[in-house]
């Protein structure tokens, strides 16, 4: 039905009839004649129609926003001073001959460009319309992009895409397990996977030696800021590779996605084992980018008497260590976690300089809290 799309058109195209199909983006009125911006996933492109061409001039006026029509025009450049340099297509415009609506619309629940001023709920609710904006499809061809990427990495790298089965039987892992009701067994269950485990393992013990899968995977678990009940995730697994063959092959993917879609260059990935995280930062998974390090103080907490410190700094096997985070020079914290800093301990705030029992074991860490 269409011979080019919106956003292809430039100036190469003059003097070329064109077949478009779209949404009507905008539609303008100026004094006879009307302007309609027609909108496609590859972006706008300004249509006229003049009172000459009276059957598409007709039907021009009674289209307004979200109405998808098809275009035929002619490829021609725009009248001096009214270019538009934001806009790809913004030097040439279409002098429409013929229209077709292919779909009436009803009045969109929100304008595209005003989509902040309206609640999630209802972006989420007319989701197809929310997912028209420009921002919105650039997000999805971009995760299709890094998704062909990781594909063609994995591949070059001998790796085989197996699609492994999404109804299978319960398995003990992290989280509790969606499940779903058999038809043809009453009374039983199908699990949904939280993870492909079990079936890469299968995978090795068959001889496959490199398995990749971006895998869908659920847990039946509580919204948290990095997780969600349904996530998709890069999958991997691997036989007769050391632990330096691993990390440089996963160093290796991520830094191809990030030049080629990103333009920028990791560089060399740092290494830090696990104790020197925990001894330096706490976490085995520190930000660099905050320059906060612990420093063990445990030789100026063996006499003092709140035991969360003393504790520690006296048990020579202790799990536990005693840290110091100097916030003296400029350094600040979130407001939750400076309100968590203020809490009185033996009728003192610690505010500047945060002395903390910084306990290994959460679980112990949150108990000691309540």
């Amino acid at each position: 039905m269409r011979s080019n799309y919106c956003g292809e058109l430039n100036e190469t195209f003059v003097g070329q009839q064109v077949e478009l199909c779209g949404w009507v983006h905008r539609r303008r009125d100026h004094g006879g004649v009307i302007f309609l911006d027609i909108r496609d996933r590859e972006g706008l492109a300004q249509v006229v129609f003049d009172p000459d061409t009276v059957e598409a001039f007709g039907l021009a006026e009674t289209v307004r926003n979200e109405f998808v029509v098809k275009v035929t025009g002619l490829v021609r450049p725009r009248p001096e001073g009214t270019s538009n340099s934001g806009l790809g297509t913004g030097a040439i415009e279409v002098l429409g001959k013929q229209l077709e609506i292919l779909n009436a619309a009803a009045t969109p629940p929100f304008q595209l460009d005003e989509h902040a001023s309206v609640g999630e709920d209802i972006r989420l609710r007319y989701r197809y319309v929310d997912l028209r904006r420009p921002e919105m499809t650039e997000r999805l061809r971009f995760r299709s992009k890094v998704t062909n990427t990781v594909r063609n990495f994995f591949d070059d790298n001998g790796f085989i895409d197996v699609e492994t089965p999404l109804l299978t039987k319960a398995t003990p892992e992290g989280a509790r397990d969606y499940l779903v009701p058999s038809r043809t067994h009453p009374n039983r269950f199908f699990a949904l996977p939280q993870s492909p485990q079990l079936f890469k393992q299968i995978l090795m013990a068959a001889g496959m030696d490199r398995y990749y899968q971006i895998a869908k995977c659920f847990r039946d678990e509580d919204l948290r800021a990095d997780r969600q009940p349904e996530f998709t995730q890069i999958d991997v697994e691997t036989s007769f590779m050391d632990e330096e063959q691993i990390m440089t092959t996963m160093e290796g993917m991520i830094s191809g996605v990030f030049k080629k879609h990103l333009g920028v260059d990791l560089g060399k990935f740092p290494r830090m084992p696990f104790s020197e995280a925990m001894n330096r930062y706490g976490s085995d998974k520190p930000d660099l980018r905050i320059d906060l390090e612990l420093v063990d103080i445990a030789d100026l907490m063996k006499d003092v008497d709140f035991k969360v410190f003393s504790g520690p700094a006296n048990d020579a096997e202790s799990r536990d260590a005693v840290g110091w985070v100097d916030l003296s020079g400029g350094t600040r914290l979130s407001r939750v976690d400076a309100s968590d800093s203020e809490e009185p301990i033996g009728g003192e705030h610690i505010t500047q300089h945060l002395a903390v029992a910084w306990l290994k074991d959460k679980e112990r860490h949150q108990r000691l809290r309540k």
